[in-house]
């Protein structure tokens, strides 16, 4: 533990300080990249509203069948994990993301590695990539409207995960 002096002089130990913090030059590197390779899901909300989702770079539901037909992020482009790597050694990958196109893959949420995996196949293949921290889970805790096999859904925001009544966090 490392003693730190607070208000008034008095001694602590914090378990936060135990590893000291990284050099301020090392702080810019680690979180400028990992900025590179992670959007959230109010950014892509933010770009879906302003049409950009399709355009400036395509949005990639790496998840089974059934999980798209049980709900989507409207633009999504469906493209399972697993057949990222059958796809593109067919050439059919390029008819849903032209080549160079940037990428922005999702899965369920943060307890599943599936926009991870297809993040890397599709990095492999040369592709520009990000992931959408939080996937669909998050997506649907933040309130945004999301498409099924049975129509379009608008779920209420957890106000847990987002301000309550639509109100943006601003971060």
């Amino acid at each position: 533990m490392v003693m730190s002096q607070v208000a008034g002089g008095v001694e602590t130990s914090s378990a936060v300080l135990s590893t000291p913090v990284a050099a301020n030059r090392d702080a810019l590197t680690y979180f400028a990249a990992r900025l590179s390779f992670e959007a959230d899901v109010s950014d892509v909300h933010a770009d879906l509203e302003l049409g950009l989702v399709g355009r400036a770079f395509a949005l990639v539901d790496s998840r089974s069948d059934e999980s798209w037909e049980q709900g989507r992020i409207p633009g999504a482009v469906h493209l399972p994990t697993r057949q990222i790597a059958r796809r593109a050694a067919e050439g059919t990958l390029g008819s849903l993301l032209p080549a160079g196109m940037p990428v922005v893959t999702y899965c369920w949420g943060p307890g599943c590695n599936g926009a991870t995996k297809a993040a890397l196949e599709l990095a492999r293949l040369g592709y520009p990539v990000k992931e959408m921290i939080g996937g669909f889970e998050y997506w649907v805790r933040e309130g945004y409207a999301y498409e099924s096999a049975r129509g379009s859904r608008n779920p209420t925001t957890d106000p847990l995960t987002a301000p309550a009544g639509g109100a943006a966090c601003a971060c």
